[in-house]
């Protein structure tokens, strides 16, 4: 069986915390990682603060096969997640030539006066390599088993396409889907027993409210055909008894 991989993700930006600005990015990576087989483990939203992304991202990167950020590292004051990721693997922040070199091109072409906040889209940790941005041009970076990425949407999912392709993937989860006319309260004592039961599986419950009356789904995740189909007879063993006695 292929090893399993993981991942976390730091989102950046107090727009995402005041509520101004609304993630799109975290269920775009889930659904993203989930088909390659990696799974995302953990998301942190972290203001635009240095010590705080730092912290975030050497934890996360201790622990996981692969972090994502989203978010600052554009021309503004407050963009400093180039500042933070160095000072996270403890090398310096500097302009990267390359990346000079692509913007300088970029606003020429477009008539536009390369000015020192847009430098500072060029800044990134020493060693670090370029993630490619079809859109604005402006590039992420890689560092490490981190992957700095912009927190635009449509810039993250292009630049995403990019990195994809170049990760460890491990084994995927294959899942199942119950349907239960009981309510959790009825199943959850017997659903636990078979959790216990069946370690390898993950056992979900999750209320559901369709036409008029509620219901439960039962998800059951699996790295094994075998183990899913274990778990999936037991819970509908369990599900048929507790309707026999109702």
């Amino acid at each position: 069986m292929s090893e399993i991989v993981t991942a976390a993700m730091v989102v950046i930006g107090d727009e995402i915390l005041s509520g101004r600005t609304k993630d799109r990015n975290i269920s775009h990576l889930a659904d993203m990682l989930t088909a390659v087989g990696i799974d995302l483990k953990e998301v942190r939203i972290v203001a635009d603060d240095e010590a705080a992304i730092v912290e975030a991202v050497n934890t996360l990167r201790a622990r996981n096969t692969y972090v994502f950020t989203t978010g600052g590292i554009g021309p503004t004051h407050d963009d400093i997640t180039a500042d933070a990721v160095s000072a996270a693997f403890g090398v310096p922040c500097d302009y990267e030539p390359k990346a000079l070199k692509l913007l300088e091109e970029h606003f020429a072409r477009r008539g536009i006066a390369f000015t020192e906040a847009r430098k500072r889209m060029a800044r990134m940790p020493k060693g670090a390599v370029h993630i490619a941005n079809p859109i604005s041009v402006a590039p992420g970076f890689n560092i490490g088993n981190v992957y700095v990425m912009a927190g635009v949407p449509a810039i993250f999912q292009a630049m995403l396409d990019a990195v994809v392709p170049t990760l460890k993937t491990g084994a995927k989860l294959l899942s199942v889907a119950i349907p239960s006319p009981l309510p959790e309260g009825t199943i959850g004592g017997p659903l636990g027993e078979i959790q216990k039961a069946h370690a390898e599986a993950i056992i979900g419950s999750y209320p559901k409210y369709q036409d008029g009356s509620f219901w439960t789904e039962i998800v059951i995740r699996a790295r094994s055909e075998d183990v899913l189909k274990e778990a999936k007879t037991a819970v509908e063993a369990m599900l048929d008894g507790l309707l026999k006695r109702n």
